[in-house]
């Protein structure tokens, strides 16, 4: 436990991750891609959630097997391939179809954004289950913040790389050269991954018959642990940033000049708060203070989206995605070791699946916020993700590290 060399391949694995998934960032590129082929702001919506939330349908079938499974990394290396060809994919369909048939593209898009959040879904159980037996709880605080600060690093080098390819190529075309290319940097990743040291699990638990017993079990399970259902609402709300976020890069292109240099300039700066943030959380996830890290998260994303009324120039976008990034990965960071730190051993996949699955149909909040900048404007937008942003802090006060 706690190799170091598991330890420099968990960050290579995020460090090249970041730079590929970066590319499509749902809070910056991903609304433009949409909005250029024709995309309704609830498309852009849809798609933003289907990039984060397509896992969520799968991810207690993937614990139903996976409680059984002694060793995950066998099965996790077949999802990596997945996920690989549908970015990929997405990459060729926009420059074979591109602006000739934006619907084919748009459909094109959706599918591969589809499939590649879907296999999320197995990837998500069997990585976190993998992180628990090669890493102790602290050093787990540790690694991870290492990672997402290399993350960050490869979100720095991915915003700087999407701004050059934007600035040089005319679009769609810059828009299918960044999916393409990015698909085999994220690919240097996903081969890391795949030779970490996984050692056997002795602690298994023994498979229900059927898929409906394993979800009535799981559901005994979440009614008999207060701890976790407060965990699972808190995060969930946690999510009500996404309500807005998409939409917080259209609102910037009707106020500010938004070329490839600006455009990239946001995305750096998202990952430079992600990077200097987790000095911070590494520390406090270090000491065990996962719950503080979670309440500094939401009130970072609550100050975000105030600022996102009132900003009107790039400075201020600036710094408001840097609020975002930093709070995007101390939320991750304190939801992923507090689901770890309560889940007994043999029931730890059923744990993770169950508050990942719960959790992320918050991911699915930004149809939410496509259907009321549809209907209504951005001053409600932008409100609506307030509230449930200050719920989320309200109950993060009574978790429990």
């Amino acid at each position: 436990m706690d190799k170091f060399s598991n330890h420099i391949k968990n960050i290579l694995h995020g460090f090249f991750l970041a730079i590929g998934t970066t590319i499509a960032e749902p809070s910056t590129i991903l609304p433009l891609i949409v909005n250029h082929f024709g995309g309704s702001s609830m498309l852009v919506g849809f798609f933003a959630s289907l990039l984060r939330g397509g896992a969520v349908v799968v991810q207690l079938f993937a614990a139903f097997h996976a409680q059984s499974y002694t060793r995950m990394l066998p099965y996790l290396r077949k999802i990596f391939f997945i996920r690989f060809i549908s970015w990929f994919f997405i990459g060729v369909a926009i420059i074979l179809f591109g602006e000739n048939y934006p619907n084919i593209t748009l459909a094109s898009i959706g599918f591969g954004l589809f499939m590649f959040s879907f296999s999320a879904g197995f990837a998500a159980i069997y990585f976190r289950e993998i992180m628990a037996k090669i890493f102790s709880h602290k050093f787990r605080g540790k690694t991870m913040a290492y990672r997402q600060f290399f993350s960050g690093a490869g979100g720095l080098l991915s915003g700087a790389f999407a701004a050059w390819i934007l600035e040089s190529f005319d679009a769609p075309q810059s828009y299918g050269y960044l999916f393409i290319i990015s698909s085999f940097i994220m690919g240097f990743g996903f081969f890391a991954f795949s030779l970490v040291d996984e050692p056997i699990k002795k602690e298994v638990s023994k498979k229900e018959r059927t898929f409906k017993e394993f979800l009535q079990n799981s559901y005994l399970l979440l009614k008999a642990d207060k701890n976790l259902q407060i965990q699972v609402v808190t995060f969930l709300l946690a999510y009500g940033y996404l309500i807005a976020l998409p939409f917080i890069i259209l609102d910037a292109k009707q106020k500010i000049d938004l070329g490839g240099v600006a455009i990239g300039s946001l995305i750096t700066t998202q990952m430079v708060g992600a990077m200097i943030s987790n000095f911070l959380w590494g520390n406090l996830s270090g000491k065990g203070r996962n719950t503080l890290t979670a309440k500094f998260s939401i009130i970072m994303h609550v100050f975000a989206v105030i600022l996102a009324v009132y900003a009107t120039s790039l400075y201020e976008y600036m710094i408001i995605f840097f609020l975002i990034g930093a709070s995007i990965d101390g939320n991750r960071i304190a939801s992923s070791n507090l689901i770890l730190k309560i889940a007994p051993a043999e029931k730890r996949p059923v744990y993770i699946a169950l508050q990942m699955n719960i959790v992320s149909l918050g991911l699915f909040f930004s149809i939410i916020g496509g259907v009321i900048l549809h209907y209504l404007n951005y001053t409600v937008l932008y409100g609506s993700s307030i509230m449930v942003l200050l719920a989320a802090l309200y109950l993060s006060f009574k978790l429990k590290d």
